[in-house]
């Protein structure tokens, strides 16, 4: 018998709830036995992966007494992410070799064990993966709970929590509400009623006045002096705006010009790029709804388990390799990128691109520069 559309979505109002029983279920049967818990999250973590390593950490604790340490790899460098976990409190702390040892059990969270993106050993069993992107492989866990239509992971451990029982303090609200609107685009990627109810359910314990000091932080003179490269080096073909930064101050510059990119005007997707240590970090994003962002992101990359996303978003980052990694060697991988989504997108490969922030109005042939 076929399933009627009103029968499925009445299915999908329920899914994040589901994964709420699931969550809980599981750490009842557990409680202590599985306490110290690693709690990893991906790679320069962004909101969604900071609310939900944070929730899970005190629904943990304050139900079963399970102590827990959020560790991270890289940075958190993005002005927003930085005020969130200053104003916020939230206890993170940088990734060392020696965690590995030091905890028998981990959870990754917003990330899984076979992406590039996270400091997990590959082939050493997780007690529990937490994720919305899509698997390539079925994570090695006791417990994955992966749910790439949710939106933002914090939706599982809001409905974890609100299903709980326990009072929800409002940094813990506060925090899952913002990895929601951040993660789905103001909602904009919601593509279910069960994420915006959710959204709406965390929403009234919230310190509103915190939230919006977190979405509007002060921002610093090297951010804007990255946004005038970014502005005065981009360049638009067909739709297509592409900008290559050089040095950043830290990587999550580049998703967040490549998202400001996109709101010119005329465009409907965004390649950014920017080089930090010896890896270069890339940016993809785009607003056609049916484009598979992700998709064409590893497409264009040598190694596909480098990049990753989901929706419209997409992000990787690679090293750079060559005995002298001079300036023409990161041009050329830029460029080669560039060719690239032209031909992944079957644009023309000699494309004239136009530099829409510049006066002159000579046409670049930018990708083989």
């Amino acid at each position: 018998m076929a399933t009627s559309p009103a029968m499925k979505r009445k299915k999908q109002e329920h899914i994040a709830e589901h994964h709420g029983r699931k969550l809980l279920r599981f750490l009842e049967k557990k409680k202590e036995s599985i306490s110290p818990l690693l709690i990893v999250t991906h790679d320069y973590p962004d909101p969604d992966a900071i609310a939900t390593a944070m929730t899970l950490q005190f629904i943990a604790e304050r139900l079963h007494g399970i102590k827990s340490r959020i560790v991270y790899k890289g940075i958190i460098g993005r002005v927003e992410n930085r005020a969130m976990v200053n104003l916020l409190k939230v206890p993170v702390h940088k990734f060392r070799p020696s965690d590995i040892r030091a905890y028998a059990n981990a959870a990754l969270i917003d990330t899984q064990p076979e992406f590039e993106n996270n400091p997990y050993p590959r082939n050493k069993k997780v007690l529990l993966v937490i994720d919305q992107h899509p698997y390539v492989k079925r994570p090695l866990a006791e417990l994955a709970i992966i749910d790439p239509d949710c939106g933002a992971t914090s939706v599982i451990l809001a409905q974890a929590l609100l299903q709980s029982g326990l009072e929800i303090p409002k940094r813990i609200a506060t925090a899952l509400a913002y990895g929601i609107l951040s993660d789905t685009l103001n909602l904009y990627r919601a593509h279910r009623s069960d994420i915006i109810q959710t959204y709406l359910d965390v929403l009234p314990l919230c310190d509103m006045r915190t939230l919006i000091r977190i979405q509007n932080p002060p921002k610093s003179k090297k951010f804007f002096s990255t946004l005038n490269r970014g502005l005065q080096g981009a360049r638009a073909f067909r739709g297509v705006i592409v900008s290559h930064l050089g040095e950043v101050e830290h990587p999550d510059l580049v998703s967040e010009i490549a998202d400001f990119l996109l709101t010119y005007k005329g465009m409907e997707r965004s390649l950014c790029t920017g080089r930090y240590k010896d890896k270069l970090h890339v940016s993809l994003r785009s607003n056609r709804l049916t484009d598979e962002t992700p998709e064409i992101l590893r497409d264009i990359f040598d190694d596909r388990k480098e990049a990753g996303g989901h929706d419209m978003v997409a992000g990787g980052s690679f090293h750079v390799h060559g005995k002298d990694k001079d300036e023409s060697r990161w041009k050329e991988v830029e460029a080669t990128l560039v060719a690239r989504l032209l031909k992944r997108l079957r644009l023309p490969a000699k494309a004239d691109f136009y530099k829409p922030f510049q006066h002159e109005k000579s046409a670049a042939h930018f990708a083989a520069s």
